[in-house]
C-alpha cells in the first residue's frame, strides 16, 4: 500500500473520504437503501474472507467467561 496515500491515523485517504461521507449522510439521518445494501454485501464478503482464512473467530465467549472468573 503507498503510504503517500494514506491519513495521519493510519487509514488510506479514500476510505477516510467514504467514512466522512456515511457520518454526515448518518449525522442528517438520511437513509439510502443502495448505500446499505452495498455495505451488507462488502460486510458479508469481508466476512466469508476472514471465515476462508482464519475459521471462525470466536473470541467474545472466553473474554466474557473470563471476565467473569475475575470477580
Amino acid at each position: 500500500m503507498d503510504t503517500a496515500d494514506m491519513t495521519g491515523s493510519g487509514i488510506p485517504s479514500h476510505l477516510m473520504a467514504e467514512l466522512r461521507q456515511a457520518a454526515e449522510r448518518a449525522a442528517k439521518v438520511v437513509r439510502d437503501p443502495e448505500a446499505m445494501r452495498q455495505a451488507c454485501e462488502r460486510m458479508d464478503r469481508i466476512s466469508e474472507q476472514l471465515r476462508k482464512r482464519h475459521g471462525v473467530l470466536d473470541i467474545g465467549t472466553p473474554a466474557i467467561r473470563e471476565l467473569r472468573e475475575a470477580e
